[in-house]
């Protein structure tokens, strides 16, 4: 039986860390490995003792993006049956994509080599980005003839500002890792030995206070670009409401009050 394409183990401090695995070609995303790290978000999502996550490949690269193979293959498909067939692939695709940058817990890209394409967009969907010294990045899709199908249309701007993210999409040119630190595209940058630990201790940190005042504060935070400052407000009011109803609010009020004085 072949080995599992979508590593996953969980780490002290309820860190989960899923590990693509398809390392002799560089961890390309192909339809089996996007189902596999599927099931993994949606465990993660409905796991009270999965507290973040961490995304992490196995070998020499992040992810090298889309399988070329499969690229090929469905270029043999009957052109009547492209459309359709890629409008249900992109669909599929998106859930995915969807599912980790929406994941009402902390997530943490620990980027250990390439990072490119579809590679690319699934570490700037995480939360943060922790890059090894050996990382880099590519938006390597115009170079095949193809756009940013992966979100990176819609992250990377939000990391790198809109003419930065034009630049490095109409050129697909590398991003090495210091450039990446110095221009947002990473968040911190390690010694490739210290890559995993730093993540998880992050991605630890992140979550200790966890509970639904995070969820809430993320959900909003990943649509406050497209909000005006009334619709923010508002979505602010409903979720402190919900706040004040849970036992994590409740607890905290009630250590803060019996504190030693």
């Amino acid at each position: 039986m072949d080995e599992t394409r979508v590593e996953f183990r969980l780490e002290a401090g309820g860190v989960g860390v899923a590990t693509l695995n398809r390392p002799a070609v560089r961890n390309a995303i192909d339809e089996r490995i996007r189902a596999e790290l599927q099931v993994i978000l949606d465990r993660a999502a409905n796991d009270a003792s999965i507290k973040a996550l961490v995304l992490t490949g196995n070998g020499q690269a992040f992810c090298a993006g889309g399988d070329i193979s499969a690229m090929r293959q469905r270029l043999g498909a009957p052109t009547g049956q492209l459309g359709g067939s890629g409008w249900l692939r992109q669909r599929r695709l998106h859930g995915m994509i969807g599912s980790l940058h929406s994941l009402e817990k902390p997530t943490v890209a620990a980027v250990n080599g390439a990072a490119a394409g579809l590679g690319m967009d699934l570490a700037l969907c995480c939360d943060f980005v922790v890059a090894s010294e050996q990382a880099f990045f590519t938006m390597s899709y115009v170079a095949r003839g193809l756009i940013p199908d992966g979100g990176g249309l819609y992250f990377l701007p939000r990391r790198v500002g809109l003419p930065k993210a034009k630049e490095l999409i109409y050129t697909a040119r590398r991003v090495m890792a210091d450039e990446a630190l110095k221009i947002g595209i990473a968040d911190r940058l390690v010694a490739p030995d210290e890559l995993i630990p730093t993540a998880v201790a992050w991605a630890a940190e992140l979550s200790s206070s966890g509970g639904t005042a995070l969820a809430l504060s993320k959900s909003i935070l990943d649509q406050t670009f497209e909000l005006t400052a009334d619709q923010a407000f508002a979505l602010g009011a409903q979720a402190q409401a919900i706040c004040y109803t849970t036992d994590e609010h409740q607890a905290a009020v009630a250590a803060f009050l019996n504190r030693p004085r």
